[in-house]
């Protein structure tokens, strides 16, 4: 399985945030409202940048040497697969509430100040997500076998 690459996950982000901002700017235009942002949207957020890094740890003291515990080779196939997939969420989440952080600009007053830093602490929390998922991907590497050589196995 190929690594999900920063710059991949900073361009899902950046589309997101350009196709969810137009798609907004769209329905207020014709009179929608704008989505609200609840609390429980950050607290969930930073939950699930917890739960991806929870998840890697085991991985990441196997790796690192500490095998008193087997380490279950789907389980860190599992925990891989988690991390890509949350560091593809992370942007697509952080892309939909800048959006919404980015349409509530032109018209600060009252609540629309609130409904503002939310979505900016949810863009922020997100980032984190996908910072998570890559972190956690990293440390499902395994390192070189400290005795193979790329000259022996070619000759």
């Amino acid at each position: 399985m190929k690594a999900a690459r920063p710059g991949s996950i900073v361009l899902v982000g950046i589309s997101t945030a350009v196709l969810g901002w137009l798609g907004l700017r769209l329905w207020v235009d014709r009179g929608g409202l704008l989505p609200s942002v609840p609390w429980t949207a950050l607290a969930a957020i930073v939950a699930l940048s917890i739960a991806v890094l929870a998840a890697g740890q085991p991985v990441r003291r196997w790796r690192d040497g500490d095998r008193r515990t087997r380490l279950d080779p789907l389980v860190a196939a599992r925990t891989v697969v988690l991390a890509k997939a949350a560091a593809y969420t992370g942007a697509v989440v952080a892309g939909w509430y800048l959006a919404q952080a980015l349409a509530v600009l032109p018209d600060l007053v009252g609540s629309r100040r609130v409904r503002l830093l939310l979505a900016a602490l949810c863009t922020l929390a997100a980032i984190g997500v996908s910072t998570a998922g890559l972190l956690v991907q990293h440390w499902c590497r395994l390192p070189p076998d400290d005795g193979e050589d790329s000259s022996a196995s070619t000759g």
